[in-house]
């Protein structure tokens, strides 16, 4: 999950400050999600999928691209 949040981001051409102010998270959370030492919870993945126009699926690495 880690790999695709941060290729997500890239693509757009978004800091982690800008995704953690567009989803009201901490962007000390977009960086845990990044490394891998968290996960966002359930909420916030459906918020993240509607952000990118992506499945869940996609987001968690059960879907191909």
């Amino acid at each position: 999950m880690s790999l695709i949040l941060k290729q997500l981001r890239k693509q757009m051409g978004l800091t982690q400050a800008q995704l953690a102010l567009a989803l009201d998270v901490h962007q000390t959370a977009v960086s845990q999600w990044e490394c891998g030492r968290t996960y966002p919870d359930r909420e916030t993945i459906i918020k993240l999928a509607a952000f990118y126009r992506v499945s869940a699926d996609l987001l968690l690495g059960i879907a191909a691209a």
